[in-house]
């Protein structure tokens, strides 16, 4: 939709804080964050990836527990990454004594499933998500990215939260924008209201 009307947008994705080398050290805590959360739910920290063997051929993957969990999926792509994928037999997780710390809900996920990350597929390399993670990654990307703390965020705040746009109420494009242009003509009032006697 960007490309199509040529508007220099700049939209982040999932990963960009992971990326920022302002959060290098972002998954220390993070780490933290997991362990209070299971110290909270009374649960010892979940098992990883970095938990599971995989041999070089990829056949099949060890648990921590030493079954074996068969390959279910070749190629698979998720996010513009290709995968292999690994699942557990019914026979093995249900009755397995590790089931609290390899399911992050054990009492109603059977089997757990692990995904072997093998790098990033062509195809992934020239989608449109790709070319704006390069583009925000750039030094005046993140400059002109960073201002949307002061320039966009306030207002969205003020709409949401001060005046009471939570969700749309109306069905279809023409309606929805027909009500978001009723509400920023109320934000923009309420600061005339405010603001404007003193530039009179």
């Amino acid at each position: 939709m960007l490309s199509e009307k040529e508007i220099d947008g700049y939209v982040a994705d999932n990963l960009f804080r992971k990326r920022d080398p302002r959060f290098i050290n972002y998954e220390r805590f993070k780490e933290q964050h997991r362990k209070e959360r299971a110290k909270i739910e009374g649960r010892k920290g979940l098992f990883t990836v970095k938990d599971f063997t995989f041999p070089e051929d990829l056949s099949h993957c060890i648990c921590p527990a030493g079954k074996r969990l068969y390959r279910c999926g070749r190629n698979c792509n998720h996010k513009g990454f290709t995968a292999v994928q690994f699942q557990g037999p019914k026979s093995i997780c249900i009755p397995c004594h590790l089931r609290s710390k390899c399911l992050r809900h054990p009492d109603r996920t059977p089997a757990r499933q692990v995904a072997y990350f093998m790098g990033r597929n062509e195809k992934g390399k020239s989608t449109f998500t790709e070319k704006m993670k390069k583009k925000i990654d750039s030094a005046m990307g993140r400059i002109i990215y960073s201002k949307r703390v002061g320039a966009v965020e306030p207002v969205f705040a003020n709409i949401c939260h001060a005046i009471g746009l939570k969700y749309f109420t109306l069905r279809g494009r023409p309606k929805v924008n027909t009500q978001w242009n009723l509400f920023c003509i109320i934000h923009n009032m309420k600061k005339i209201h405010r603001f404007g006697p003193e530039f009179a």
